[in-house]
């Protein structure tokens, strides 16, 4: 994957308001009502990130989880970040 240019990146994060822009990567907190939502949450979400073969760093409290998508072997932010980013927001809004 090859990284995105600065200015791939911002056309991407228009589709994405939700998320803040990092240096090398994008960050979001989810907050759902539950432990248990949010599990479920993050159990669909392993499910399309291992079909892409691209895996989030997250971290799990409670009823938030924090994320940070960024594709380490480009050094920065690809196509592959902007889709799970976009899927992991429409997952969100299922539950």
């Amino acid at each position: 994957m090859q990284k995105l240019t600065e200015a791939e990146v911002a056309e991407h994060m228009k589709s994405l308001p939700d998320w803040e822009l990092g240096q090398d990567r994008i960050l979001r907190k989810f907050r759902f009502k539950s432990f248990v939502e949010a599990f479920g949450w993050m159990s669909s979400v392993a499910l399309v990130a291992e079909k892409m073969n691209h895996h989030p760093e997250w971290r799990n409290v409670w009823a938030t989880v924090e994320v940070e998508l960024t594709t380490h072997d480009a050094g920065g932010l690809t196509e592959r970040d902007m889709k799970l980013a976009s899927k992991m927001d429409e997952l969100s809004r299922l539950g």
